[in-house]
């Protein structure tokens, strides 16, 4: 079971490995470590993943989203480089093709993370074509961050701090009191200072299989929880605590079988790489933030389809409109942040209008039912 935990957190923090930058990339960009803040933060350019270390990250509360467009609202966290007056101020953002979610420390979708779930992300810039009216409120106040609003990630804190190897080790409980005192610590050495967390009568504790009463919580044990109303009155309310790593193993492997059903009723999704119009083949570069062992269903010398979808992944029918043909080459290509690093060769019975290269497409395997989806996610006769 300790495998599959670290294997998840290994398998969502490839995004993180050390790109090499393109050689056509000589211009330096602004990263959230640079000094010099006259440098342009990185553009993200067409039908190619960003560097590392390229996006911005900054963290704040789900307080609306659209699973079907990949759409959402963070109410960005309060930092000292606020002035009080733009405090609590929101964004709204899109998923990227290529971005991914994690929840309970596996890949997840905007779908299964409840609305007030403190996130943790990463974004780039607003494309320069977009001319879409920011959120305002307050006078016409904008967040600072308003003009970050294409996210490549996102996580819950269980996740952030899972992948980076950290715990929350609890210093003390007052019941009088409903505060719980933590210490973020790594390899048992503490990160900053103890922080006075809200702990409420709703609180969720888990241990091993199931629940634990909030008696249960005692100083020095080592867990890990998620927020909400993070930085309104402190750091944050207690949603959620993880007690032991029986428990955290236990959310980890829900939330990868949720993620998995999700992939093969909807396809893994990917990008055109290049198409071959006289031997009729398709070479697609598939996204990451998915499970490994999806991808390892897709073999050479068996059937895939291939459905044409959009940039929030939607697909208009693949029951019907997808096409399908026998799957020549699969090879692994450098993992860059926002690629599984594999890409395959499928050579389908007919080239649609949607398989040009930059396109989106789904890709389904010859053992996954391809079944109707609800209708607000079908994009046919819209």
């Amino acid at each position: 079971m300790t495998r599959l935990i670290l294997g998840c957190v290994l398998c969502l923090g490839l995004w993180l490995a050390s790109a090499p930058v393109r050689a056509q990339q000589a211009a330096p960009f602004r990263t959230d470590e640079s000094t010099d803040d006259k440098l342009p933060w990185f553009q993200l350019v067409a039908g190619e993943f960003p560097p590392a270390g390229s996006a911005h990250y900054f963290s704040g509360e789900l307080i609306r989203v659209d699973a079907i467009e990949r759409t959402f609202v963070l109410r960005v966290d309060r930092t000292d480089k606020q002035n009080r007056s733009h405090f609590d101020l929101p964004i709204a953002a899109t998923m990227l093709p290529f971005g991914a979610v994690a929840y309970h420390g596996a890949p997840a979708a905007l779908r299964d993370v409840p609305i007030g779930t403190h996130l943790h992300g990463w974004f780039y810039e607003k494309d320069p074509n977009d001319d879409t009216k920011p959120l305002e409120i307050f006078h016409n106040r904008r967040s600072y961050e308003v003009d970050f609003n294409r996210c490549f990630r996102l996580e819950d804190d269980f996740s952030y701090y899972t992948a980076k190897q950290q715990f929350w080790r609890i210093d003390g409980v007052d019941r009088e009191t409903q505060k719980l005192t933590a210490t973020l610590v790594a390899d048992d050495k503490p990160i900053g200072e103890p922080q006075e967390f809200d702990l409420q009568t709703t609180t969720r504790v888990w241990r091993g299989s199931g629940f634990a009463r909030q008696e249960e919580l005692a100083a020095g044990q080592m867990v890990q929880f998620n927020l909400t109303w993070a930085t309104l009155y402190g750091p944050g309310r207690l949603v959620e605590i993880w007690l032991d790593e029986a428990s955290r193993q236990q959310a980890t492997a829900h939330q990868l079988e949720v993620h998995r059903q999700t992939i093969r009723q909807r396809g893994l999704a990917g990008w055109v790489d290049a198409v071959d119009n006289q031997q009729r083949i398709v070479t697609i570069t598939f996204f990451g933030g998915v499970d490994p062992k999806l991808l390892e269903e897709i073999v050479v010398g068996q059937s895939a389809g291939i459905a044409v979808a959009l940039d929030n992944l939607n697909t208009y029918d693949p029951v019907n409109d997808r096409k399908s043909g026998p799957v020549l080459a699969v090879e692994h290509v450098p993992i860059e942040p926002g690629s599984s690093g594999l890409q395959v060769q499928i050579q389908p019975g007919l080239l649609l209008e949607g398989y040009r290269p930059q396109r989106i497409v789904r890709v389904y395997p010859s053992g996954w039912p391809v079944i109707a989806l609800p209708r607000e996610e079908q994009f046919f006769g819209r």
